[in-house]
């Protein structure tokens, strides 16, 4: 009896386990986390896309060194390299300080793991790109027709204040390249400038993190957040409303520069950048 017991309860608990593993990532892509991509796609074959990252990998608060570890969220680096990829792009990747991509480790867990997150688990090419990053500095931004910044909790460290991105960014909008982000990453847009030296941001229609969302996590203490201070540098910030903002989905074109809200934009701002960048439609 006791046997047949045991046996019934280790098949229930087993059951329970399975359906939580298998059905998690259901519900939170249901809710709205991760949608799969289904518009147009593109390809851009022989020209070139440059995705740029944070280098800081630690959510700690003011004064403080240490915290939660953090960095890129992967899904914003992975749905732009594969789009840019698959489109017979080549596609580099760069960092703030280089070296190393911190990669935020709750973006890979199982139950958040985007597809594109599971291929490049897979991918041993693209890892390697992200353990040996070039700096930002060491970078010919203009040699890209596609710019695209990756965000997460770390480029609310760097993007926003490193000249060097700044400088990158400005030099590929003056040579006429299709330059975007998503989630925090439009933060390294804060300091790009037009040639005439004016904000790049300024008048322009963009999206990003909200304050919202930053609020509904809990993370109001990291220097810089992308609503507040994108409109404070002058843009028209736009976003969509979900019952959480992280479910939202946001994307904005204005002429050659593309926006994402948040983490559920990266496939299709991609795409978008493909097409103004003269991509052809995969029929």
């Amino acid at each position: 009896m006791k046997s047949s017991t045991s046996r019934w309860l280790g098949a229930m608990v087993l059951a329970v386990v399975l359906f939580f593993w298998q059905g998690l990532p259901v519900v939170l892509q249901g809710l709205g986390l991760h949608p799969a991509y289904d518009g147009p796609r593109y390809r851009l074959p022989g020209k070139r896309a440059l995705i740029v990252t944070t280098s800081h990998g630690t959510l700690n608060k003011p004064g403080q060194t240490d915290g939660k570890a953090t960095g890129v969220f992967a899904s914003e680096m992975t749905a732009p390299y594969y789009a840019f990829l698959d489109a017979g792009m080549q596609v580099d990747v760069a960092s703030i300080h280089g070296g190393e991509i911190p990669i935020e480790p709750d973006s890979l867990r199982w139950f958040l793991a985007s597809p594109a997150d599971k291929r490049y688990l897979k991918d041993a090419d693209f890892q390697a790109k992200t353990r040996l990053s070039p700096a930002v500095a060491q970078v010919d931004f203009s040699r890209y027709d596609i710019v695209f910044l990756a965000g997460g909790w770390g480029a609310a460290y760097d993007l926003g204040t490193s000249a060097e991105l700044a400088h990158g960014v400005s030099s590929a909008w003056a040579a006429a390249k299709v330059v975007g982000g998503v989630c925090h990453g439009p933060l390294g847009l804060l300091h790009a400038t037009e040639s005439d030296g004016s904000p790049l941001v300024r008048g322009k229609h963009l999206t990003a993190v909200t304050n919202r969302q930053i609020e509904e996590l809990g993370i109001e203490f990291t220097p810089e957040h992308p609503e507040r201070d994108l409109r404070a540098a002058g843009a028209l910030f736009e976003s969509a409303r979900a019952w959480r903002d992280i479910f939202a989905q946001h994307v904005v074109a204005d002429g050659r520069l593309v926006t994402g809200q948040n983490q559920n934009a990266g496939a299709a701002t991609a795409q978008l950048m493909l097409r103004i960048a003269g991509g052809q439609p995969v029929l």
